[in-house]
């Protein structure tokens, strides 16, 4: 075509995936705009401003592969040979890490999609109501094994000798893997956002739907108002509640500003009407506290009983909601609902779990830069004897950053570490770990060999055995 006569032949892919972009925008964004309006209706003190954002971020998911695809296309030609290899061999890491754990996690789920009257239907929409988590669970790993190949075969086949000795630095040398890292934490950023968090929190619900249980949003919740001092136990919340399906199994306490009881009503339904806001409790039994006298039971006639009390069930299942399953919209509504005045040192550590995994949203996309810092000095070597030992510590050391995630992570939900701490440590001494193996590879140290030093030297020599 005339237009494009006039163009370099590498950025037609830029703008190929920039149409495809473009088409998933406009078959996207619509269907995320009326989650919006409904989880605005639904919770109406919910962060409009932080919810408003999501089509931005989604748009920005779209138009990645574009942007990626256009950063290569203005590379240079040794970049370009860089990222096409370390591309090619990431795709197939990639693809391959999702492959195995869907055919392990299709095996674990067989028994419950074969409860389903369809069952090819179920798992196609588990794994794609999944797919988000997924991506963001698998991805580091393909970028560790994808520069342990990629950067060991330059290695081997003497391509990094040749492109040192024509004057490039290591640093220049791995900036398109360094950038492979940045888009990888921008993806895993954006599908942290809300997609993959809410991911994680609905597999159950599908799985309790293909074996025919009853879905629900939450399970034995309490929510205390000390304004109007109650006290509500909520046994479940249905999956359609705000829209009119009544709360299970409720039982609401009123006290006096003393402590002293004053009432206890035990309904097995109640339900919240949206055009008065006013609560109908079905089939209630009321009990009546006074001091010095027994407690005195009422059944209404007819068996329902009205008032108009402030809570909202929204207000309610807030306590219910697990925070490992709320994306960061969700936990700036949680976060500001339950900071008030009210709210005593027992409550702020209830909330340090969610402010914990709000921190965490913003941490964990970076682990996809960090893995590159470590694995990328690591996998680079330029002696005959192999990289035995460097590929072995870049194994163990991501390990070891993974596994005091969780546990750093842990710390911050039960309190014992401040929530930012919690979540970005990990990510801090890694990065800083990875900075100094860059600077031992640009000094050509071995570095496998340091630490063996260094350990030899720790350790203190066996005695000799004395012979008489």
């Amino acid at each position: 075509m005339p237009v494009f006569r006039h163009l370099p032949s590498r950025f037609l892919l830029p703008l190929a995936f920039a149409a495809l972009g473009a088409v998933l925008c406009g078959w996207l964004i619509p269907a995320e705009l009326r989650a919006i309006a409904e989880q605005l209706t639904g919770f109406p003190d919910s962060d409009v401003n932080a919810h408003m954002a999501r089509p931005y971020v989604l748009a920005g998911l779209c138009f990645l592969p574009a942007i990626a695809a256009l950063v290569y296309a203005c590379g240079g030609t040794l970049d370009r040979h860089i990222a096409r290899h370390f591309g090619n061999i990431f795709c197939i890491c990639l693809a391959s890490l999702l492959l195995i754990w869907m055919l392990v996690d299709f095996a674990d789920n067989l028994k419950n999609f074969r409860k389903a009257s369809n069952m090819l239907g179920t798992a196609a929409t588990y794994y794609q109501v999944r797919s988000p988590a997924v991506v963001l669970l698998v991805l580091p790993y393909a970028l560790l094994l994808a520069l342990i190949y990629s950067l060991g075969k330059l290695s081997r086949d003497r391509e990094i000798i040749a492109m040192v000795q024509s004057g490039r630095s290591l640093i220049r040398l791995t900036a398109p893997l360094i950038g492979a890292g940045i888009w990888c934490s921008l993806l895993c950023l954006g599908l942290n956002y809300q997609w993959a968090p809410t991911a994680e929190g609905r597999q159950g619900e599908i799985l309790d739907a293909a074996r025919g249980i009853l879905i629900t949003e939450a399970k034995h919740v309490i929510y205390n108002n000390p304004d109007q001092h109650r006290l509500w136990m909520i046994g479940a919340f249905p999956k359609n509640y705000e829209k009119g399906e009544p709360l299970l199994n409720v039982e609401v306490t009123t006290t006096r500003p003393d402590g002293a009881l004053v009432s206890r009503l035990l309904a097995k339904r109640a339900r919240w009407d949206l055009q008065d806001n006013s609560w109908t409790f079905e089939a209630p039994v009321i009990c009546h506290f006074t001091d010095g006298e027994a407690p005195k039971f009422e059944t209404p006639n007819p068996p329902e009983f009205h008032c108009g009390w402030t809570e909202t069930p929204w207000q309610l299942i807030k306590p219910g909601l697990a925070a490992p399953f709320l994306g960061i919209p969700d936990l700036n509504g949680w976060l500001r609902a339950n900071t008030t005045k009210h709210h005593t040192q027992p409550n702020k550590n209830a909330a340090a779990p969610y402010l914990t995994q709000w921190h965490y949203r913003w941490a964990l996309p970076f682990t996809c830069l960090v893995t590159v810092l470590l694995a990328a000095p690591l996998s680079i070597y330029f002696s005959r004897r192999g990289p035995g030992g460097n590929l072995f510590l870049a194994i163990v050391l991501s390990a070891l950053m993974i596994f005091s995630t969780g546990v750093f992570l842990n710390f911050g939900e039960a309190g014992l570490l401040h929530p930012a701490l919690a979540a970005w440590l990990p990510n801090l001494v890694f990065s800083l770990l990875g900075l100094f193996l860059f600077h031992r590879r640009i000094a050509d140290r071995s570095i496998y060999q340091s630490l063996r030093r260094l350990f030899t030297r720790a350790t203190p020599p066996a005695p000799s055995p004395s012979w008489p």
